[in-house]
């Protein structure tokens, strides 16, 4: 009765995982069963919160903090490659500090 009762739950695992990774997380759920002395009618809803929640915090994770560097030279490299080409250079004036600060308040200074 109870392998046939994790089959049922089976719908609450995530159904993007793998089906090696599905069946291995139906055996943590039997381990907890049997180290618990509970029926895994009760285990299964509190892993698969469990379950849910790890996953949802791994989803939250930022970008710089889950990728290898391999995928940061990619996405930089697409962010980069996104902007417009044809914009026109600043002039030599323009990056120069008149340009940036009026000369009035050179004069106070």
């Amino acid at each position: 009765m109870e392998a046939h009762s994790v089959g049922n739950n089976n719908n609450e695992i995530p159904p993007l995982l793998p089906e090696a990774d599905r069946e291995e997380l139906e055996g943590v759920v039997q381990v907890l069963a049997n180290v618990t002395k509970l029926p895994v009618e009760v285990v299964k809803p509190h892993f698969d919160a469990l379950l849910s929640q790890l996953m949802k915090s791994k989803q939250e994770q930022p970008f710089y903090k889950t990728v290898t560097a391999d995928e940061w030279i990619t996405a930089f490299r697409e962010w980069a490659q996104s902007h417009r080409r044809d914009t026109p250079l600043l002039s030599e004036y323009a990056l120069s500090r008149a340009g940036i600060y009026d000369d009035d308040e050179d004069e106070n200074i």
